[in-house]
């Protein structure tokens, strides 16, 4: 079955529906650096830089033809000659997915409707209206369904799903909200789909769409369902967890969740990898001041005697450390604490409450989002600034290969480009740690992709 990815990422979309054999007409990605780990992975192992670089120099034509257009959805679209020889070519077109970038969706931002980023899934629409497939899959964050209030307009997912069902041929569309952690992802990640079938395929096959959203957290309740609703696979209440992604990098024990990753089916007939695939890629650990290291491992100790650690940001809001009312609320916070205090690679922090006390004064901080993970629940959502999630065990950040388990991607998928970023560039590039938090999880895309073949064959 064809396909093409939009809005292509690295590729955690794509390695899911590769792995059950679609063909991958082109994606298309606007960063050079999350284009490189996708062409690395998904087309042809890159052995040295140069060859990257003489792919960016290559013409439109050649990069199409090869699988991968590095540049922006309308620069393509300017190009309707390019996508009329493809549709040519490859006849009818079984499916277009992707996730447009979220950024003007998110409730997270401004949320303005007039956001030029708001206008890239009617981009991805276009590509809908040339090709016609039999299906259509739309990812994005939760709050693409809110409606913008303040703008009087329906929210993207409202408009969207409205076009699909009034365009020319129409389609049958179902809403979905699933969660990662329901299809064998170690990580709780809710996001929103548009899953569409093609109508006169949907009535051929007596498909039908629920009228309202359908949430991945509503099989284990036994509600109404309709066929184009991708069913959990995980059993209720046992998500894998953090402990299931990480164990071997921290006991050396392999657990179900990383040999699943990593086993010769699946992923491993898809990525194109000339290392060892016992090599664990991009492990780097990342390096921290002493001052930071402490408060790492103080995080985690309290965490695990279940303290906030909004506690470093108590003074704050008093106009003096030595504040009685200040030192009172601290130790009132520290009362069910064990000492002496330990983190939880066995270092002594503080052998007293009044030790400890002064150590969380000494290294105050406004930045009180940060947290350890909890070795028995599964990750929280990966994000693309990994910077307030904290390793369970050690006292540190967590690198590009962690978060990559949580998002369920093989230890042989490698990412390519330079791992972080900072400052102004945060709004251009698109490193590792992006690139991983950007992603769908590879899978949870497979099961979907198992579902649209299923209803399109």
């Amino acid at each position: 079955m064809t396909y093409i990815d939009l809005f292509a990422g690295c590729g955690g979309l794509s390695l899911g529906f590769e792995s059950v054999n679609f063909n991958l007409v082109f994606a298309v990605e606007k960063s050079p650096m999350a284009a490189e780990t996708f062409y690395h992975n998904l087309i042809k192992n890159i052995n040295h830089q140069q060859e990257w670089n003489n792919y960016l120099n290559i013409s439109d034509e050649e990069k199409l033809s090869q699988g991968l257009f590095v540049g922006e959805t309308l620069s393509l679209l300017e190009k309707p000659e390019l996508l009329n020889q493809i549709k040519s070519k490859i006849g009818e077109l079984d499916l277009i997915v992707g996730g447009p970038p979220c950024q003007g969706f998110s409730l997270a931002g401004k949320r303005n409707p007039k956001d030029h980023r708001n206008m890239l899934p009617w981009q991805y629409l276009e590509y809908v209206d040339i090709f016609k497939p039999k299906a259509v899959l739309m990812e994005n964050v939760l709050g693409m369904r809110q409606n913008f209030n303040k703008h009087n307009e329906k929210s993207p997912f409202k408009q969207i799903k409205q076009y699909l069902e009034e365009c020319t041929p129409k389609y049958v569309v179902q809403e979905l909200q699933l969660n990662a952690m329901h299809y064998g992802v170690a990580q709780h990640r809710p996001r929103v789909m548009l899953l569409a079938i093609r109508k006169d395929i949907a009535n051929q096959k007596k498909l039908f769409a629920l009228d309202d959203i359908w949430k991945s957290e509503y099989y284990y309740e036994n509600r109404e369902i309709s066929p184009l609703c991708p069913i959990p696979t995980t059993k209720k209440n046992k998500p894998f967890t953090v402990e299931d992604a990480l164990s071997d990098l921290i006991s050396g024990k392999k657990t179900e969740y990383v040999n699943k990753l990593n086993s010769k089916s699946g992923f491993s007939k898809v990525v194109k990898k000339t290392l060892n695939k016992e090599v664990i890629l991009n492990q780097i650990e990342r390096k921290h001041t002493d001052k930071v290291t402490l408060r790492f491992r103080i995080y985690q100790y309290l965490s695990n005697n279940n303290v906030s650690s909004k506690i470093f940001n108590l003074s704050s809001k008093y106009k003096t450390q030595e504040d009685e009312q200040l030192l009172t609320d601290i130790k009132n916070m520290l009362t069910n604490c064990e000492f002496p205090a330990k983190s939880p690679d066995g270092k002594l922090i503080a052998n007293t409450k009044k030790i400890l006390l002064d150590l969380i004064l000494e290294l105050g901080t406004k930045k009180h989002s940060q947290r350890p993970l909890k070795l028995n629940y599964p990750s929280p959502t990966v994000v693309s600034i990994p910077d307030d999630v904290i390793h369970p065990i050690y006292p540190r950040a967590m690198t590009v290969r962690e978060q990559a388990r949580f998002q369920s991607f093989p230890d042989y998928f490698e990412f390519r480009s330079k791992e972080t970023t900072g400052g102004e560039k945060r709004k251009t590039e698109v490193p590792q740690y992006t690139q991983v938090g950007n992603a769908v999880p590879p899978l949870m895309a497979r099961e979907i992709a198992k579902l649209i073949k299923q209803l399109i064959s």
